[in-house]
């Protein structure tokens, strides 16, 4: 796909810019607990405003019933971190149908964009009434491009001017890496609860790795698809047979593949259950344990495989790594994939609970870049078209 356009082309003294960004932060009694998302749009925005443009920001937070006002989503708290950041005052705007003027230098927060109907529908009617605000539209909201949303996809398709955000600029050119610039050997690293939304990005990228791990919740499917024991671990009966393709698929083309060899398991579902260690060994695996982490035997194969990688991205956590008990795999993995960065390796960290992990690792300021969208940059590296990179580039 072509090159995204730059803002660095734009003129934008005096002018109204609506940027979409994705403030979708996680809260928790009203307070705002990881503002990364925050953050990462701040090179934007503040470049906008040097530039002299007036700024509105235009954000969704949460899933709230879409054209219904509830508190819980107010952006109110994400207005008070990001004057906070800015140092200066941010304006509200309560309503995107009464259009009021904006003042160049200064920036604005659009309230909830899925307080108001037709944002999740791509309806024009939002769209139009989003338009009248702004001259130039910049889309920055990267977590949300893969959304065909009235301000993701509709929106910027009416707008003369449309330019990609330096996050969204950054995170496709890191994308890029691993699709078209890489440097072998290249160890892709998957984790999390479900086969089903890792299937099509290990079958674009299979291809293209040299090194596969695969652990968390998901890596039980692929061990019952060896006919190996996993006792009563989360697993997917009807992703058993899409395990095996992609098994049979990596052998054909002679990529090296790890699974747990050893999990640590717990005979409940608990933050304090006690942690034992068994191996995927027919007859040693206890039918009534869970794998809730990977074990120590399989931590020590992932090392082998990320030594030497040159090339390394990693989406989703090897357990339950919310809880002390089982957070040893990953915290163990993320330092060892820092410590291949500082060798010189290139490394991407695929957003959500991998991100989290990695700063609770207290190495997030050593991997090569940290995105800040999971669903997106799946999907992207799955091969798929997004909407609000299709919408810019239309």
């Amino acid at each position: 796909m072509s090159s995204l356009p730059t803002l660095r082309s734009a003129s934008l003294r005096g002018r109204r810019v609506f940027v979409r960004v994705d403030f979708n932060v996680p809260l928790q009694n009203g307070r705002i607990t990881d503002d990364r998302r925050i953050r990462s749009a701040l090179p934007t925005i503040q470049y906008l405003l040097q530039a002299g443009a007036a700024v509105l920001l235009c954000s969704h937070l949460g899933r709230p019933k879409e054209g219904q006002r509830d508190s819980a989503y107010s952006l109110q708290p994400v207005r008070s971190r990001l004057e906070e950041l800015l140092g200066q005052p941010v304006g509200w705007i309560e309503d995107p149908f009464k259009v009021t003027p904006l003042s160049p230098g200064q920036v604005y927060l659009l309230e909830n964009i899925r307080f108001f109907p037709g944002e999740t529908k791509n309806d024009p009617a939002l769209a139009q009434a989003l338009a009248t605000w702004a001259d130039v539209y910049v889309g920055d909201a990267f977590g949300s491009l893969h959304r065909a949303h009235a301000s993701v996809d509709a929106l910027p398709r009416l707008m003369k001017e449309r330019y990609a955000g330096f996050l969204v600029e950054a995170e496709w050119a890191n994308a890029q890496r691993l699709l078209t610039q890489i440097k072998s050997p290249y160890l892709v690293v998957v984790g999390g609860a479900k086969v089903s939304d890792k299937l099509p990005l290990l079958r674009n990228l299979l291809p293209k790795l040299d090194r596969l791990v695969i652990g968390g919740g998901m890596s039980y499917t692929f061990l019952y698809a060896q006919g190996l024991p996993i006792g009563k671990s989360l697993w997917e009966p009807d992703q058993v047979e899409a395990a095996r393709e992609i098994l049979r698929e990596a052998e054909r083309l002679g990529k090296r593949v790890l699974l747990p060899r050893d999990s640590v398991a717990a005979s409940e579902f608990r933050r304090d259950a006690e942690p034992k260690v068994f191996t995927h060994q027919p007859g040693e695996f206890p039918p009534d344990f869970m794998g809730l982490d990977i074990g120590p035997q399989t931590l020590e194969a992932a090392s082998s495989f990320v030594t030497g990688s040159q090339t390394i991205f990693w989406n989703g956590p090897m357990g339950v790594f919310e809880w002390e008990a089982f957070r040893t795999g990953t915290l163990r993995l993320a330092e060892e994939i820092a410590a291949e960065t500082k060798k010189g390796a290139y490394s991407l960290i695929g957003g959500g609970d991998t991100a989290a992990a990695v700063e609770m690792a207290g190495v997030a300021d050593q991997m090569s870049f940290i995105s800040t969208g999971g669903g997106a940059l799946l999907e992207l590296l799955a091969g798929y078209e997004l909407p609000g990179i299709v919408a810019l580039l239309s």
